[in-house]
């Protein structure tokens, strides 16, 4: 064990929301918190997701798209779900840790305009809240 706090963030197709969080818990606060991300219905990355990171000079290096099944066996702090349908799922898995539900729009689908850039800022801003939430003394 590392003695960090483990995060796990779900959404369905492990491509987009859930990379983001993934990537932004790592570079907001790595020395407290280890991030992975999962999809309950893995799929590819999403090309626009590196590109919304790279474009705030985050590390998108080493993201890929999971499946729930490799981190049946963990232990995670948290699993935080980023979508609705994604929380629904997850009520059937076994218990990995506190769930909390978070809903993001998903910016794969979605006909704004820089979509991807939004959602990391909304997700940022959530996750930023989260780690001071959690590491208050």
């Amino acid at each position: 064990m590392t003695g960090k706090i483990r995060v796990l963030f779900v959404c369905t197709a492990n491509a987009a929301r859930s990379q983001l969080a993934e990537a932004l818990l790592r570079h907001t606060d790595p020395v407290r918190f280890e991030a992975f991300s999962a999809g309950t219905q893995p799929g590819e990355v999403d090309p626009r997701t590196y590109a919304a990171l790279e474009h705030l000079g985050i590390d998108a290096s080493g993201l890929r798209s999971k499946s729930m099944d490799e981190f049946v066996d963990g232990h995670f702090d948290y699993v935080i779900t980023l979508c609705d349908k994604a929380a629904l799922e997850c009520q059937f898995l076994p218990e990995f840790g506190e769930r909390l539900m978070w809903h993001f729009e998903d910016p794969v689908t979605s006909d704004k305009h820089d979509a991807f850039r939004h959602t990391l800022h909304e997700i940022h801003e959530r996750i930023k809240m989260f780690v001071l939430v959690k590491t208050k003394h």
